[in-house]
């Protein structure tokens, strides 16, 4: 629940303001609508006031519910905005009517906002089918108002192919003849014929019910009581203008009624109260409830210090109204006034759904709204360079008709380069960038060739490649596919397109902010102990906020110079900014402690007792590690490692990949970089998440609740939504992924820790991480024995249901723990050893290999362990390489062979979570229906490898495993062998 409408009216509360469309003066009193919007500055809104025909002039409200403050404006005031809203354009045509009369009005006036013509150029995408749009071909247009980039321009043009615009007429609403649009008469007579037939008019009986957001039907006789109390409402409203502020707030004290800041808002209040009684404490929070517009009265209260109380009443019990005595003998108006208790009528308006970004929920569709037909060169980017056979623009057309795009410039989203041996072997510097970016260069009948493909003919780049070189094309595609769908949905302008990379350096006391560009001579200032950096944050899913605030005092290096350095925002945007102020060292921390008291409510002195406030920041505790440590593993040192082990290394250490790892999980790597949450942030993360699935297990769980711990969540882990806002963690499978991403977080934590470790100067990068891992590893020879066994267990134990994917590897190594074998000593004795499958992300390996696989921590959640926290493997190649998180864009995974010490197993049939184990067992067996042949089992030493093909397994009716689990509660009980790269070549 949101205070955060579109738009706004009241009367203007001084003479002060001016109109933002004519910039003349909106006189104290006067009626002023305004638009809410996203600001640039801050994690917070911007209201722009307008006289009543300015703002209609360019905006379109779709209901009264988008206006807040509605129901506090005069009836009169009321009636002429419900009528300007309500207001048609583009009406379909009245049946029988010639002369104008009855219903039409498909006039000018209405189809303002329509627009065709000829396209000026090839960059205009059709925001139906998001495909380009060909230069003097046609286009029709409706002018948005709603959109982030259209209310801070005033009104964009929406552009659509002519037969797009026609699809989605009922839409667009659009029920004229199509030569009433503005510009139609520019058009050739032969493009008006088209129009004519592509857009004919749409009669009253056949077009669809205008949608119309609902609201409570109020029938006439309700209707004037409600006009009669307005009056009654503005007549006391009148009557309180000669009574001073500080009057009016004692007579709210003394009937306990929430005190809103400001006079006119006061006023409201107060009037309310006299009208219509005095309003009882919230029943859930004690909190006050207020009068608010289209909804009734709702609770200002507060459920805890993280969330605010939702709790509201469209008939609330009233009681008489008691005055000061003091103010009845000051006051003629409340000397007669005598309190009658009575209902206020409310008539409760839906908003349209339409937020301050502009952003409506239901119009966040996965694709596009009109199917052309295959367009398999939708959303990629073609360079053409050099003489070929067809024009350059013969080839435009046909790439754009295809759904591509054609531009001038390489980058590192193009697709391919569209050209001829001849141009390669000559060169020139559209062949060079191509080249130093790896981008294949196609011949030109690769074109013709596309047309025969439904889908992104990604192989056919390769297969038309008359390069020497050429990487993988898919990253670049689905890049510049994400950056179209982006411009045709018109993607928030405070979007970030990418994360950067933010290297923080550690001097003195912590990372000096890469925004004060001061890292080269200052650090952060520290006395004692105390180090005066921190970062705050704040995630409120009912106001929509996810904030940052950080603070530093910076001492220069040599001279006696500080500075207090501030940043704000919204995560995850370019929304905010910063300030860098030089001051002394006592100014510096006077301004310090006065900004964290006044964003978190908290001395300073007293952080180590931390108490959050409602609507207040937290700090998010952050470790500093140096991130200059942070080496390339590029050196002119020659890696004495074995070729394939080098890349193994390469690959767990991939910071891009990591990084990559963290956007998915929405996480924002520039205001909380890779390696900053402590574990102690952390840990309390899990113990939020173990409280969500305990709320959500009991069913029903109240909203309240669940808010309340999403906020929490949220504001320990800060994650990036961009604008859209912040989900409530309100399913299971939302809390397994959450966990899923603090485990990541915990292993990746592990790599980045390693290298950021100083290495020694003399040795390759490569071979000192691989120290770090405390693990020999070795390829296996693609002929030897041990390769072909796990070439065979592959094979065999890939799941029928697994089909998106085959598996192949390219390389098996032989892993050996330091340490390992010691630890396992005791649990080999036990029967019942296998080899077994167990899958994770490449980022997690360097943690597994330099620590082993480990069982979740006691704070995380129960959920998403069907058997208990324990570590679980497959005897099915396919079941455990689901968790290693490829895709057809990364498409290497990593696997573990491990031996482990199974023991008496307990078996179990279906989901049993396991805390401890029945007496004398020592792991349990989840049989699944479907598992390998045991007659076809292989023995290495006294280890059983269950290599044979999948075949039915006797379980009882009422099991639900497809497949079989392993899963050991120590530890100890498990020995890595084999590690695995798999290549994922996905069919789809």
């Amino acid at each position: 629940m949101t205070d955060q409408l579109p738009y706004r009216v009241e009367y203007a509360k001084s003479g002060r303001a001016s109109c933002k469309s004519c910039k003349g003066n909106i006189a104290k009193d006067v009626l002023r609508l305004a638009k809410i919007t996203q600001s640039p500055f801050h994690d917070g809104v911007i209201t722009s006031w307008f006289h009543p025909d300015c703002f209609f002039a360019k905006t379109k409200p779709k209901t009264i519910g988008d206006i807040g403050n509605f129901d506090n404006i005069k009836w009169e005031d009321q009636e002429v905005i419900r009528k300007r809203v309500e207001g048609g354009a583009g009406e379909p045509e009245a049946s029988g009517s010639t002369k104008g009369k009855g219903r039409k009005r498909a006039n000018n006036d209405a189809l303002k906002d329509f627009k065709i013509e000829y396209a000026k150029s090839n960059r205009s995408i059709c925001v139906a089918c998001e495909t380009p749009i060909i230069k003097d071909t046609i286009r029709a247009s409706k002018m948005d108002y709603e959109s982030e980039k259209a209310v801070k321009f005033g009104g964009i043009d929406r552009w659509h192919h002519l037969e797009c615009f026609s699809k989605i007429r009922n839409e667009l609403e659009f029920f004229s003849a199509g030569t009433n649009l503005p510009g139609f008469k520019t058009l050739k007579k032969e493009d008006q014929t088209l129009v004519k037939k592509t857009l004919p008019a749409i009669k009253e009986s056949e077009a669809p019910p205008v949608k119309k957001v609902k609201s409570e039907p109020v029938d006439s006789a309700e209707g004037e009581a409600m006009k009669k109390q307005n009056k009654k409402l503005f007549d006391t409203i009148d009557q309180l203008k000669v009574v001073k502020k500080a009057d009016m707030i004692a007579v709210l004290q003394q009937n306990n009624q929430f005190v809103p800041d400001g006079e006119s808002r006061l006023r409201d209040s107060l009037a309310d109260l006299l009208v219509f009684g005095s309003l009882p404490p919230c029943d859930k929070c004690s909190g006050q409830f207020r009068f608010k517009s289209g909804l009734g009265y709702r609770c200002m209260g507060n459920i805890t210090e993280w969330t605010k109380c939702e709790n509201m009443s469209v008939d609330p019990k009233r009681s008489k109204v008691t005055i000061p005595g003091a103010l009845k003998e000051k006051y003629d108006f409340f000397a007669s006034y005598k309190s009658k208790p009575e209902r206020r009528i409310v008539r409760v308006t839906a908003p349209s759904g339409v937020n301050v970004t502009g952003v409506k929920k239901e119009d966040q569709v996965d694709g596009p709204k009109v199917n052309r037909g295959p367009m398999p060169l939708r959303g990629m980017q073609f360079v053409i360079a050099g003489k070929t056979k067809k024009s350059k623009d013969t080839l435009t057309k046909e790439i754009m008709n295809l759904g591509g795009t054609v531009t001038s410039k390489v980058s590192d989203v193009t697709a391919a380069v569209i050209s001829t041996e001849a141009a390669v072997e000559k060169g020139g510097k559209v062949i060079e960038d191509a080249e130093k970016l790896d981008i294949q260069v196609v011949s030109e009948d690769f074109v013709d060739e596309a047309k025969d493909y439904k889908d992104t003919p990604i192989p056919l780049i390769t297969k038309k490649n008359i390069a020497s070189w050429g990487g993988d094309p898919n990253a670049r595609v689905v890049a510049s596919l994400a950056k179209s769908t982006s411009a045709a949905r018109g993607k928030s302008i405070y979007e970030k397109s990418g994360s950067g990379k933010v290297k923080l350096r550690i001097k003195g006391g912590g990372a000096v902010d890469p925004q004060t560009e001061l890292e080269d001579v200052a650090h952060v200032y520290q006395r004692g102990s105390e180090k005066f950096t921190t970062l705050l944050g704040l995630t409120d899913i009912q106001s929509k906020k996810n904030s940052y605030y950080k603070i530093q005092i910076l001492k220069h290096d040599q001279k006696n110079k500080f500075w207090l350095f501030r940043s704000w925002g919204r995560i995850g945007t370019t929304i905010g900014g910063h300030k860098l102020e030089s001051m002394s060292l006592e100014e510096c921390i006077s301004m310090f402690e006065e900004v964290y008291y006044k964003e978190t409510g908290n001395l300073w002195k007293n952080r180590e007792n931390f108490v959050k406030h409602p609507h207040m920041k937290y700090p998010i505790d952050t470790e500093d590690s140096d991130d200059s440590q942070v080496g390339s593993l590029e050196s002119e040192i020659k890696s004495e490692l074995k070729k394939p082990v080098q890349e193994l290394i390469r690959l767990i250490f991939d910071i891009n990949i990591m990084k990559k790892v963290m956007k998915e999980y929405e996480l924002d790597t520039e205001k909380m970089p890779l390696g900053k949450l402590s574990k102690k942030q952390l840990e309390k993360a899990y113990r939020v998440l173990t409280e969500l699935q305990e709320l959500i297990s009991k069913g029903n769980p109240e909203r309240m609740l669940l808010i309340d711990a999403s906020n929490r969540f949220y504001t320990l882990v800060p994650h990036s939504f961009g604008v859209q806002d912040p989900p409530v963690l309100e399913t299971e499978e939302a809390i397994k992924g959450k966990c899923e991403m603090l485990d990541s977080l915990l292993e990746m934590e592990i790599a980045y820790n390693l290298l950021s470790v100083k290495t020694d100067e003399n040795q390759s990068p490569i071979d000192a991480h691989y120290k770090q891992l405390n693990t020999d590893i070795d390829v296996l020879e693609r002929d030897s024995e041990e390769f072909k066994l796990v070439e065979t267990y592959t094979k065999n134990t890939h799941a029928a249901t697994h089909t998106s994917y085959e598996l192949e590897i390219e390389d098996v190594f032989v892993i050996k723990r330091k340490g390992e074998d010691k630890r396992y000593k005791p649990f080999a004795k036990l029967p019942n050893k296998k080899l077994l499958w167990h899958g994770s992300r490449t980022t997690n390996f360097a943690g597994i290999l330099s620590q082993g696989l480990r069982i979740a921590p006691p704070e995380a959640p129960v959920t998403g362990y069907m058997f208990g926290k324990g570590i679980y493997f497959a005897d099915m190649v396919s079941k455990s390489a689901n968790y290693c998180c490829t895709s057809s864009q990364s498409p290497t995974g990593l696997l573990m062979l491990c031996e482990v010490a199974l023991g008496n197993m307990y078996e179990r049939h279906q989901a049993d979570y396991i805390e401890k184990l029945p007496k004398g067992k020592h792991s349990t067996f989840g049989k699944g229906r479907t598992g390998p042949d045991p007659n076809q089992a292989c023995k290495k030493d006294d280890v059983e490898i269950p290599c044979g093909p999948p075949v039915d397994q006797e379980i009882p009716g009422n099991a639900s495993l497809l497949y079989n689990e392993y899963i050991v509660y120590d530890v100890a009980q498990v020995k890595a062998q084999y590690l695995v790269r798999m290549n994922f070549k996905y069919k789809y």
